[in-house]
């Protein structure tokens, strides 16, 4: 609900003070990952086995930290299309993040280079005598995949770029058409949003195992972007609360919210999850069930089954108990351990996703991993980070604004 007696907002209380040590974030992460990337490069040169290693962590990383700028753009676009006002004063964080995606786009270009590696089971000369692999030929070879991953990234981008540049540029003309422009956009952008999404999640996690497939894969990658996208937007609050005045407008109600958000998307992601299991369990079929007989049964299975089962333990039993509370979503450090978890327990579940695909000896969490993770995480959250110190916390001449600053939870 919303009160009729809204707060004024203070321009300099709305960007982020020189002092402030986010600041200090945007060089220091970009230049750490961009270290850390070519350390990885310089580690896995000159030995094949590296190299393959290197190429399936960078994989799962961009997998990873994409799924939180594409959560975030999808967060964006829906407050925009259901005329949300509690949001106006944390979108801006989200449109932050959506902004990134240019950075992925570039980030395809090295996925490319590792193409016959991740994707060897459908590229190599075996593949030619495989009659099930052979019937996906037509969707299934390198100059279409490439050609798909480009318009994916494109899309995104334009998207991304385009509600950022608006909703700030609405910071200093104050013209509320801009709120109902991307408003009538939002409506195809959505539209746009889901088949490419879909349709990536098919490409860069499923065809991994072409002799696998699930029609709720897409779903899947949605449930787990949204849902990290609420821990993502939680933690950012609370950074950027401490040494602002924006504790004056970013109140324990949105706070309440988010945290609200992150349990039901959680919530989804199980129903999602649980579902996908259920019907290949059903059906029985060997090119489903194949899927998790790989994840839980053999040799290569036993590896992978403690993945499988922290999954069940920490990404529903755990954090539905936790964050059912109504006193933990509006206690900030408590929330922000909960918010925190996610982050953690969402890694878990794109490896558990990517990574079985790959049987080699070197295929465990190491040192590739971490170089990935913090090289790419670096160039993500320092760009995001930097858009924030250049422009206000919150989009200042929304017209709808005043309601969200009014904002109550019943």
């Amino acid at each position: 609900m919303s009160s009729s007696h809204a707060k004024a907002v203070n321009p300099n209380d709305v960007t982020l003070p020189q002092t402030h040590w986010l600041r200090k974030i945007p060089v220091t992460a970009i230049v750490l990952g961009i270290v850390c990337l070519v350390a990885a490069l310089a580690l896995a040169l000159g030995n094949k086995d590296k190299v393959e290693a290197l190429q399936w962590s960078f994989h799962t990383s961009y997998i990873y930290f994409l799924s939180m700028a594409l959560g975030s753009l999808f967060f964006v676009l829906v407050q925009f299309a259901t005329r949300a006002g509690w949001s106006v004063v944390v979108r801006r964080f989200a449109e932050n993040y959506a902004a990134t995606l240019p950075v992925f786009a570039i980030l395809f270009i090295p996925m490319l280079f590792g193409f016959h590696s991740l994707f060897h089971h459908w590229t190599s000369e075996e593949a030619k005598s495989d009659v099930a692999i052979q019937a996906k030929a037509a969707y299934l070879n390198e100059q279409f995949f490439t050609v798909r991953g480009i318009i994916y990234v494109v899309i995104w981008s334009v998207l991304g770029v385009y509600y950022y540049r608006n909703s700030t540029r609405q910071d200093t003309t104050a013209d509320k058409q801009i709120t109902f422009k991307l408003q009538k956009t939002s409506y195809v952008s959505i539209a746009l949003f889901a088949l490419s999404v879909s349709f990536c999640a098919f490409d860069w996690i499923m065809s991994l195992n072409p002799h696998w497939y699930s029609t709720m894969l897409g779903v899947y990658y949605f449930a787990g972007s949204i849902m990290v996208v609420y821990a993502l937007m939680l933690l950012t609050t609370f950074a950027v609360r401490g040494g602002t005045k924006m504790g004056n407008y970013i109140s324990t109600e949105h706070i309440h919210d988010l945290g609200k958000l992150l349990f039901g998307f959680n919530v989804f992601w199980t129903y999602i999850a649980f579902s996908q299991y259920f019907l290949i369990w059903y059906g029985n079929i060997p090119e489903e069930t194949e899927f998790y007989a790989m994840r839980s049964l053999g040799e290569h299975g036993a590896h992978w089954l403690p993945w499988s089962i922290a999954l069940m333990v920490g990404h529903f039993a755990v954090p539905f108990l936790f964050l059912m509370s109504r006193h933990i979503k509006r206690n900030p450090l408590l929330i922000g351990l909960g918010a925190a978890w996610m982050l953690v327990i969402h890694y878990v579940d794109i490896h558990w996703l990517i990574r079985p695909n790959w049987q080699s000896e070197l295929n465990h969490f190491g040192i590739f991993d971490i170089l990935t993770l913090v090289g790419i995480g670096g160039l993500f959250l320092g760009t995001a980070t930097l858009l924030l110190t250049r422009k206000s916390l919150l989009p200042q001449k929304d017209p709808r604004l005043a309601e969200s600053l009014a904002f109550e939870n019943l």
